[in-house]
């Protein structure tokens, strides 16, 4: 008897990979969506980034039906994504554009519709965006401009009438930096004091899945903040 059901949209990246690990080891079954299985999860649903944006819309929903059928999730958190600099002048300006775009608001209206069809009421969904974008981001325009979408998506999720369900609640996060792999080798020289801990974010997801009264209103953004190693979550 599982804890739980959860969807991790993006569940093989960095940071999804350590929200699987940890739901397994609180012994809730997790399902993933993301361009690769994953393989400590108990269901995957394999997107090919080939396909347009209705293509993987109907791949999504459609995997999730077959692996849920007529049960509902407690919880669906996006944290795919990804990153791409480049201001107006740049070469590729266009090209990165488009790819933060498909990256980050795919994938979110994606997991806003698998929410409408299989989250249970009361239940959760998680978008990921970015401090950052709450303000102009000149040197990296398309995802500035991606992130600032997600935001605006959460917002909506918290309206009335957003098509969620009764009682659902839908929360974006909004990181500065992230402690990941990746970041550490790109940026080898900053402040590692300063970067969130995927287990921190893992363990946010976790309590407010758990305990209602510790979530925010639903169509917050929140920022988290870290300091010394210690991290702030404040909402906007």
């Amino acid at each position: 008897m599982s804890a739980g059901k959860v969807i991790i949209y993006g569940g093989r990246g960095a940071l999804g990979s350590v929200v699987v690990k940890h739901f397994k080891a609180n012994n809730f079954w997790v399902g993933t969506i993301d361009l690769v299985k994953n393989e400590d999860a108990d269901s995957s649903v394999v997107v090919s980034k080939e396909d347009n944006w209705a293509t993987q819309t109907t791949t999504v929903i459609e995997g999730l039906k077959s692996c849920l059928g007529d049960e509902k999730v407690d919880a669906i958190i996006n944290v795919a994504g990804g990153w791409a600099g480049g201001n107006a002048a740049s070469k590729d300006f266009q090209k990165s554009c488009e790819t933060m775009w498909s990256q980050s608001v795919w994938s979110s209206t994606i997991t806003a519709q698998a929410a409408a069809l299989f989250l249970k009421e009361g239940g959760l969904v998680s978008l990921t965006g970015a401090e950052p974008a709450l303000a102009g981001t000149a040197g990296m325009i398309g995802y500035g401009m991606a992130k600032a979408a997600v935001h605006q998506l959460t917002w909506s999720l918290g309206q009335e009438n957003s098509g969620l369900p009764k009682g659902a609640t839908a929360v974006a996060i909004l990181p500065i930096t992230l402690d990941t792999p990746m970041n550490r080798k790109w940026m080898s020289g900053a402040d590692f004091s300063k970067w969130t801990s995927l287990e921190f974010v893992a363990e946010l997801f976790y309590k407010w899945i758990n305990g209602k009264e510790e979530r925010p209103v639903s169509g917050s953004l929140v920022k988290l903040i870290t300091k010394d190693n210690k991290t702030d979550v404040v909402k906007v």
